[in-house]
């Protein structure tokens, strides 16, 4: 059987950061489409311009690679690190400030769009997307394949800088964290742990149960749910893996 990762965000960034690396991993995944699958990517384009609207993305991201940068330097002092990776995070980390530092708002050529609009609107309405309601959707549809991939390769390159560097901040963030073996009883496990992001659950597929997680940054609790209310999950004891990031 293989393992399964659940993680749980224990702050509201961490929250943002988790929903916005969702859907840019859709957007990825779904970016070459044809008739059949092209909501998919809309879908995914629109729900992420939406939290960028609602949300200081930008700023805040840059606060976080900032504060990371000064952590890494800091790391810097101690000699049984690896000084030449720090130092390649703490340059990609600068490039990222600065590459948001030229741009404007962060995804407005997308929110400015005309025809990227038109369908957020028409995706809002069950079904709003036939070919009656947006027929020039239905039209740039049926255009060649190469065509739309272009096109949507440029919509992509205004969130490129968004997509690396939030790629390389979760990435550190994870690697904070190292997995430990803990056994809980009665599917339940508490633990207080001083100012942590986000929780990362290990457990087997085969326990066919997943955490539920409730607390803040410095305590948090796990409760292990059957995904079929019918079985019998083990009250006894359940092995799983908790890695603090």
């Amino acid at each position: 059987m293989n393992d399964i990762i659940f993680e749980h965000p224990l702050n509201e960034k961490m929250r943002t950061w988790l929903r916005i690396e969702f859907l840019l991993n859709q957007l990825n995944t779904h970016c070459h489409f044809d008739q059949n699958n092209a909501l998919l990517f809309f879908h995914a384009l629109s729900e992420l311009l939406e939290i960028i609207e609602r949300n200081d993305v930008k700023g805040d991201l840059t606060k976080e690679l900032e504060s990371q940068k000064q952590k890494l330097t800091l790391w810097l002092t101690f000699d049984c690190v690896d000084h030449d990776l720090i130092n390649e995070l703490i340059r990609q980390f600068d490039g990222f400030s600065a590459q948001f530092n030229e741009i404007g708002r962060l995804g407005q050529p997308l929110r400015d769009d005309r025809f990227i609009t038109a369908i957020r609107q028409r995706l809002m309405i069950p079904g709003g997307c036939c070919s009656f309601d947006l027929p020039s959707f239905h039209l740039w549809l049926n255009i060649s394949q190469e065509k739309r991939d272009i096109q949507v390769k440029s919509w992509l390159e205004h969130l490129s800088t968004l997509d690396k560097s939030l790629t390389y901040y979760m990435q550190l963030i994870r690697q904070m964290g190292e997995f430990k073996r803990f056994v809980c009883f009665n599917n339940f496990f508490q633990e207080t742990n001083g100012d942590v992001n986000l929780v990362r659950i290990r457990v087997s597929s085969d326990k066919n149960v997943y955490p539920q997680v409730s607390g803040h940054m410095s305590r948090f609790s796990i409760r292990f749910l059957s995904l079929d209310v019918c079985d019998n999950v083990n009250t006894d004891k359940l092995e799983f893996e908790l890695a603090c990031c």
